[in-house]
């Protein structure tokens, strides 16, 4: 049986593959585990569970919060509320244990659940491993007082607000802003805070009927907000996800302002202000090598993790930094956040550009993004991708064709039969010509048709 949870929680088509089946075993048997591990002991457990807007997240709550009851967990309902809300109430409450069902930038059909332990930490490898391994035991059920009991928490995305109101530096008074909140999850607390700030706010993607997350719209379909921000002449334009963990943005001029880019400039503003530990950033190594180019020439480390935002808080955690994320705009500020928030990031963005009266498109030229192919090789057995002779002898002669102007980076997916063949160049032809090469030999060498 394939490993349930991935990088991220679990996830699936919901109602086929994330059933309230599912969802229920899936709480009951994460409800025994923290017991096991002391997480509850000497007081009755409590748990956060809150949701996207997606029409399978109202029965997918009604397991959740049903079997961590009847494992005898009290639960508290936030309702509709972004992933880094439901994190930062499972800590500022002092609860056990925080579980959001989101797909984040997945299409509607699809749900996932993802659980936070005390503090608003995701969950350790060998505890998700734990949970999986108990689904669908025999178990003593609590009766009468033993159960739990479920409430809800109205307010819940009015604290989250004034947390993130409380950790910006400055107020963003003269800024007009649009924002695109992918009919998600941020669609009421995100206006809401920047109005709070002072910007004036444009909102498109604030319409979720359940059915609408993402489509078309948000981190993942960026033309709309570029539009808008053109159309009303905004200073800067802001993208979520579905469940507001990432952040991107677009300039006044409608270019585009990636994860690296913020990173970058986010960085720079904390070392301006003393607050940069140990003048080190943590990126994933399918970071922009313009990324590493800039921060370098600034007199910055780049720690460099596997691709997922876990792996980014696990670096910086351990070594007690910062600042990290991903292209993609999940961007940990650990200062404020044990994991990526995407309101938090454009608030902080933002707060940067009201701070120097610098245009987002000049703060973003503190590095170039070198152009960047991607090109996905389906149907390989992507086992032998590092140690199949062909395939190393074509990326050291591309490396060798690129010099230290580019990079190549062969990456087999953690879910499918299939390599991520990226090349990096000075020009775009230059990539494009040396990426298809290259996945022409994946291809050649490692097909299992």
């Amino acid at each position: 049986m394939a490993r349930l949870f991935g990088t991220d929680g679990v996830r699936g088509l919901a109602n086929r593959e994330l059933t309230a089946e599912l969802a229920l075993d899936l709480s009951i048997a994460a409800a025994h585990v923290l017991a096991e591990l002391g997480t509850f002991a000497g007081h009755r457990p409590r748990a956060v569970v809150g949701r996207d807007p997606r029409a399978s997240g109202e029965f997918l709550e009604a397991a959740v919060s049903a079997g961590l009851a009847s494992a005898g967990v009290d639960v508290i309902r936030v309702g509709v509320l972004p992933t880094p809300a439901v994190a930062h109430l499972t800590e500022s409450l002092g609860v056990d244990l925080g579980v959001m069902l989101s797909a984040s930038h997945n299409p509607a059909p699809d749900n996932g659940i993802k659980f936070f332990s005390r503090g608003g930490l995701k969950l350790a490898d060998e505890v998700e491993e734990a949970i999986e391994a108990r689904i669908g035991e025999q178990w003593d059920r609590p009766v009468g007082v033993g159960v739990g009991r479920i409430t809800d928490l109205p307010d819940g995305g009015a604290q989250y607000i004034d947390y993130l109101v409380s950790t910006v530096p400055n107020r963003l008074d003269g800024l007009k802003i649009v924002v695109d909140e992918a009919h998600g999850a941020a669609f009421r607390v995100s206006p809401e805070a920047l109005r709070r700030l002072g910007a004036e706010v444009v909102e498109i993607g604030v319409q979720p009927d359940g059915l609408n997350i993402n489509e078309g719209c948000g981190s993942t379909h960026l033309d709309l907000l570029r539009e808008a921000v053109l159309e009303h002449q905004a200073d800067a334009g802001i993208a979520h996800d579905g469940d507001a963990d990432r952040c991107l943005a677009v300039d006044a001029s409608g270019e585009v302002v990636d994860g690296d880019q913020i990173i970058a400039i986010l960085a720079l503003t904390l070392r301006e202000h003393g607050k940069l530990a140990k003048d080190t950033v943590v990126a994933t190594v399918m970071a922009n090598l313009g990324f590493k180019i800039a921060m370098e020439r600034e007199g910055l480390t780049v720690i460099e993790t596997a691709v997922g935002d876990r792996y980014v808080l696990e670096a910086m955690r351990a070594d007690g930094l910062s600042i990290g994320g991903e292209q993609s705009g999940h961007v940990i500020l650990l200062d404020h956040a044990n994991t990526g928030d995407g309101v938090l990031t454009g608030l902080h963005l933002l707060a940067r550009v009201a701070e120097t009266g610098k245009p987002l498109g000049e703060l973003a030229a503190v590095m170039r993004r070198l152009p960047q192919i991607l090109i996905n090789v389906k149907g390989v057995d992507k086992s032998r991708v590092h140690s199949a002779m062909q395939i190393s002898d074509a990326v050291a002669a591309a490396e060798r064709e690129l010099g230290e102007s580019g990079r190549v980076l062969l990456r087999p997916s953690g879910t499918e039969p299939m390599v991520r063949v990226m090349v990096e160049a000075e020009s775009h032809d230059l990539a494009e010509s040396i990426a298809h090469r290259l996945a022409g030999v994946v291809r050649e060498t490692l097909s299992v048709v």
